[in-house]
């Protein structure tokens, strides 16, 4: 399974940037995909997650900001963040999980300037 992401960058507080993940090969179609982020000397953590059946999970710091969504019939995701704040600031990681695999992208920079 590979992961192909896209979108990071760097941005003002406030302001918005959107996450996309492509994913190919042998995935099942019972799956979950998610986002992670992992800052400068802090442990990787959920961000948000998405099923096949559209079943959604935000960590608390991101809940009323960020909204993911999933292509239909496709196993692509994307991620809108909305008011973003210099906390923010991580490299976020694109995850598919099914009943075989646990893949991750390469990552991609979000960084969010004061």
């Amino acid at each position: 399974v590979q992961l192909v992401e896209s979108g990071g960058g760097l941005v003002q507080a406030g302001g918005s940037l959107r996450l996309s993940c492509a994913a190919s090969g042998n995935i099942f179609s019972t799956n979950v995909m998610g986002w992670y982020r992992q800052a400068p000397g802090k442990e990787r953590e959920l961000v948000a997650s998405i099923s096949n059946r559209g079943d959604r999970n935000y960590s608390d710091s991101v809940k009323d900001r960020f909204t993911i969504s999933r292509e239909r019939f496709k196993d692509t995701v994307h991620l809108q963040m909305n008011s973003l704040q210099p906390e923010d600031t991580a490299v976020y990681y694109c995850n598919l999980r099914d009943r075989i695999v646990n893949s991750w992208g390469q990552g991609t920079q979000v960084t969010v300037s004061s």
